[in-house]
């Protein structure tokens, strides 16, 4: 089935009317649904594969840089953990329901705080077609309905993705608009989607700080803020060589065009000729490129010149920024700066600076001794994320579950009255 072709406030009006029933269904019945959703987009690899490669042959006609290029990429391999991805989303326990607060009032009402849907959940982000079946899995587990703007470099991959799961939808007798997309209305449907507060619940964007920006200030619908990771990764003066080589490496060159990739090393002058070099060898074995101050370069031939904006830069490329600090307090300092309060971590044997670290940095995740990588919703058990807050209001770091739904109270009286 296809798509209905109406207008973008028409068809995410009848994500809001299919939003009633998606909130109805049993636990069971939602876990049923995300599983049809898995085999089918199992079934579909083919289907997927090929509309994918259309959005690449675009973006490498159209001058796309290799980090979106690797961040839109679907092969067999990442389609089939899509698939994955929503099974484990399947298998968690219902975020709805939950009894979060009990007391009885007024000579005898019960009042009982539970957990409930939002209702719809809109999402933009652009290049990334995995969230297309990240954010329905879980706007479908936690029982909403979901629009979304999956931006035009992806938008075969998305219309593939949203076709496969509409599909699964209407073979379990699930109403099918509770899956929408505007990407075929372009920034229309994207301006559609910020100004449709009453009927969209809650807005998520996903992507570039430009993005994300734009969403902030333009949306009258209400946001949960997702960051740019301007990510730091602090080797602290007892720092192991090992660990720091180590997590620098995965942290950096595992995947650099994601979020929780790190972008800025910060080294203790103390530990830098015993850690720099050699830090610095196994990030250019890895093909990284060293963008350093005067220190660095003055242990490391192959850096080039690190410039002021490039400590603001989310690179999203095997390009990394590295410093050498007089002390923790200085890269502190730094951090308090540059960060964008997505994850920051350091690499210390000394406990007390470790958590000073703790304690100190302001992010919505804080690491000591282990890769910014692990900062996801994947990793951190939640099946899959809507993504990674950077705000302090509803939510913070990876979101999963939980973090779709809202509260409301109720209460069950005996005829009382108010004094």
């Amino acid at each position: 089935m296809t798509t209905t072709r109406t207008t973008a406030r028409e068809r995410m009006l009848l994500a809001r009317d299919a939003s009633r029933s998606i909130a109805l269904l049993s636990d069971e019945a939602k876990r049923d649904l995300l599983l049809a959703i898995a085999d089918a987009i199992d079934a579909s690899v083919d289907e997927v594969v090929t509309a994918n490669a259309d959005d690449l042959t675009r973006g490498r006609e159209s001058g796309m840089s290799e980090g979106l290029i690797d961040r839109l990429r679907l092969d067999e391999a990442r389609v089939r953990a899509l698939a994955a991805a929503v099974r484990d989303v399947a298998a968690l326990p219902d975020p709805v329901g939950r009894v979060l607060d009990e007391r009885t009032i007024g000579g005898g009402i019960r009042l009982t705080k539970v957990s409930v849907p939002f209702g719809v959940v809109g999402a933009i982000y652009e290049a990334r077609p995995n969230v297309t079946v990240d954010i329905a899995a879980l706007a479908l587990r936690s029982g909403n309905a979901v629009v979304l703007r999956g931006g035009t470099a992806a938008q075969s991959s998305n219309a593939a993705l949203v076709e496969v799961m509409r599909r699964a939808l209407k073979g379990r007798g699930v109403d099918p608009e509770a899956i929408q997309t505007v990407d075929d209305f372009g920034r229309d449907g994207a301006r559609e989607l910020m100004h449709a507060r009453g009927i969209v619940d809650v807005l998520i964007p996903r992507g570039s700080a430009q993005l994300i920006e734009t969403v902030v200030t333009e949306s009258s619908v209400p946001v949960i803020e997702t960051g740019a990771g301007v990510v730091h990764l602090v080797l602290d003066a007892s720092a192991p060589l090992e660990w720091a080589r180590e997590i620098a490496v995965n942290a950096k060159a595992q995947r650099p065009s994601v979020c929780n990739a790190v972008e800025t090393v910060l080294v203790v002058r103390d530990a830098a000729e015993r850690l720099v070099p050699e830090v610095a060898a196994a990030l250019v074995d890895a093909g990284v490129t060293i963008h350093g101050d005067e220190d660095v370069r003055a242990l490391v031939a192959a850096a080039v010149p690190v410039t002021d904006e490039e400590w603001a830069t989310e690179h999203m490329s095997l390009d990394l920024s590295m410093r050498v600090v007089d002390d923790l307090d200085e890269a502190l300092e730094h951090i308090r700066t540059y960060s964008t309060r997505h994850t920051e971590a350091i690499v210390t044997a000394d406990e007390a600076n470790a958590e000073r670290f703790l304690a100190e940095v302001d992010a919505a995740v804080v690491m000591v001794n282990a890769s910014t990588r692990f900062t996801d919703g994947g990793e951190f058990g939640f099946g899959a994320e809507v993504g990674i807050s950077t705000q302090k209001l509803h939510a913070r770091g990876p979101m999963g579950l939980p973090e779709l739904t809202s509260t409301k109270w109720l209460g069950r009286g005996a005829g009382q009255i108010r004094a």
